[in-house]
């Protein structure tokens, strides 16, 4: 039930007329209450954290260091993290272990992390010992690290689950001397180079950015859409909300963001969507921080009737459900992580620690745009493995 016709001409004039660069600045990460409006996690425009990446069509965005880190740190790409194969072999001889702290490892962001960080600690000669999933809570995470610490660990690579409530339970791992890597989020009163190695995370402004480019060009630069966003301060997706609020308002006037719902628990957004057309029906487009809270979105949208013709829906993050609904059409696109690269930086930076190589505080890897005419190349990079049968045969249909 298509209820609006964009004109063509308009769209096509906006697609070139736009740059593909997210022209804004950028401004905690995903872990999994509604509420219309802007709320207490709500993202304010024009923060100024940094400046925003360029876009290009179905390629990574280059993040050239603009993005910065929780502590306002300015970014080194992952490219520029590597070891010799001296450094390597000197790693191979030492005999070293690892462990693995998840805040949640249900879902295929983390799977595919975790298997970045396994490959390149085989590949070291680093034993991982033990590898935990906290389910979200701060209480099972330190517990875990109180686990993992008995087992005298050379290095632990973490997500912290909340940065206030585990910053003790980390902070006791520095002290025994084992060397931390973080994904995405820093443990508060927590120093770089004197606490731990370094964080690395995805350029998440950046992917911000390009889900609202993906929003504007579909809408032809005008509608009314919604955000669905994490309602808790929490840095990545504070910031990849922050982007996309911040690229609709500069760069795309015409569009007005008209009611934001905030959410806590990630499997429970079909309550926001639900909200949003109940007091919207006429909608023109719904963004979601990322792709499991999205697909409770697209179950309300479904529920009410419509189709990704009606609504347009942009998010973050390339699950293997979104993979697919972005290849039938039922969503515009998304802005991607590349979690497998994350997990290679964040092993290799533990490496340098081991050898006392001097490591940045900040490490970002780049953002992803994907939509249903690159989905199989993305979904290779994203995962490093073929894209599946199930996704070619969606997007042949």
């Amino acid at each position: 039930m298509k209820r609006k016709t964009v004109s063509v001409m308009l769209a096509l004039g906006m697609a070139l007329s736009l740059t593909a660069g997210c022209g804004g600045q950028s401004g905690e990460t995903e872990p999994g209450g509604s509420s219309v409006g802007a709320e207490s996690g709500s993202v304010e425009s024009g923060s100024s954290q940094g400046e925003a990446p360029e876009t290009e069509t179905g390629t990574e965005t280059e993040n050239k260091g603009g993005a910065t880190g929780p502590n306002g740190e300015a970014a080194t790409p992952a490219s520029e993290i590597q070891l010799t194969e001296e450094e390597k072999q000197q790693i191979r001889d030492g005999g070293y272990t690892a462990a693995i702290s998840l805040h949640y490892g249900g879902n295929d962001w983390a799977s595919s992390q975790l298997e970045g960080l396994q490959a390149t600690f085989e590949d070291l000669g680093i034993e991982v010992v033990a590898v935990t999933d906290a389910d979200f809570s701060a209480e099972q995470q330190v517990s875990d690290i109180e686990t993992i610490m008995a087992k005298n660990p050379d290095i632990i690579v973490s997500i912290p689950t909340d940065a206030t409530a585990t910053a003790d339970a980390f902070q006791s791992v520095t002290e025994a001397g084992i060397k931390l890597v973080f994904m995405d989020n820093v443990p508060e009163g927590m120093t770089a180079g004197e606490d731990y190695v370094s964080c690395v995370s995805a350029d998440n402004y950046g992917n911000g950015c390009i889900a609202a480019d993906l929003m504007g060009e579909a809408l032809g630069g005008e509608g009314q859409i919604a955000m669905v966003y994490y309602d808790t301060v929490y840095f990545v997706t504070n910031q990849r909300d922050q982007g996309f609020k911040d690229t609709i308002a500069e760069k795309y006037p015409g569009i007005e963001i008209v009611s934001e719902q905030g959410f806590t628990d990630e499997n429970g957004c079909s309550e926001q969507g639900d909200a949003i057309l109940t007091q919207y029906p006429m909608i023109d487009g719904i963004y979601a921080s990322w792709d499991i809270p999205m697909e409770g979105v697209l179950s309300s949208v479904r529920a009410a009737g419509l189709t990704g013709d009606d609504v347009k829906l942009t998010t973050i993050d390339l699950g293997n459900n979104m993979a697919k609904e972005i290849a039938e059409g039922n969503v515009v696109g998304l802005g991607a992580q590349l979690p497998y690269d994350q997990g290679v930086a964040e092993a290799t930076l533990a490496a340098y620690s081991l050898l006392g190589k001097e490591a940045p505080p900040y490490v970002v890897v780049d953002a992803k745009r994907v939509e249903r005419s690159n989905v199989l190349e993305a979904y290779e990079d994203v995962y490093h493995v073929e894209a599946p049968d199930w996704l070619k045969e969606a997007v042949a249909e």
